[in-house]
């Protein structure tokens, strides 16, 4: 965080804010399970893919969350920070594992299904601490989830054609550039 540049700080702060405006336009009641888990592992994937440090899709997540739960989203409260912070968590890891994965179609996928099924850990903490029924709150939870792990592999699925688009155009920074290539 001490080497971060000024642009690089902006950038991710510019994903932090798509991530809750996008989550605050996608409080539509469409009856679709998870569908704000697209633009969520999206902007997550591309903060980290633009700005080269480790951390920074959990750094992005992170002032998402805070954002978030300052302006009071979701039913929640202080647990909205676990919807943007454990996909985040998923996508560095991921990233320090296969650091390749922004050009691979699969592993871009598998790794927004993952992401995206850490939704089943806010789902069911917050039915817990409702107090609803174990039975009711495990299938909730599952529901939440298997929606979730759909659109969060739509989502990074679009991640390795913008990642060669910003590649040809030059927008990487070249310590990125050289991990993924």
């Amino acid at each position: 965080m001490r080497h971060l540049s000024l642009k690089n700080l902006l950038f991710l702060c510019f994903c932090a804010v798509m991530l809750v405006v996008t989550k605050a336009a996608f409080r539509w009641h469409l009856g679709i399970s998870g569908h704000a888990m697209f633009l969520t592992v999206f902007f997550l994937l591309l903060a980290r893919v633009c700005v080269p440090m480790k951390g920074a899709a959990s750094v992005t997540g992170l002032i998402a969350g805070m954002a978030a739960m300052g302006l009071g989203m979701g039913k929640g409260g202080p647990l909205i920070l676990l919807q943007f912070l454990l996909p985040a968590v998923v996508i560095d890891l991921s990233f320090l594992a296969l650091p390749r994965m922004p050009r691979s179609y699969l592993l871009c996928a598998a790794t927004g299904a993952l992401a995206g099924s850490t939704k089943f850990i806010g789902a069911a903490a917050v039915d817990l601490l409702v107090g609803m029924d174990y039975a009711i709150v495990w299938q909730h939870a599952l529901l939440q989830a298997f929606g979730s792990t759909l659109f969060g592999a739509a989502g990074a699925l679009c991640m390795p054609p913008v990642t060669r688009r910003l590649e040809a155009y030059g927008i990487l920074h070249p310590e990125n550039r050289s991990q993924i290539s």
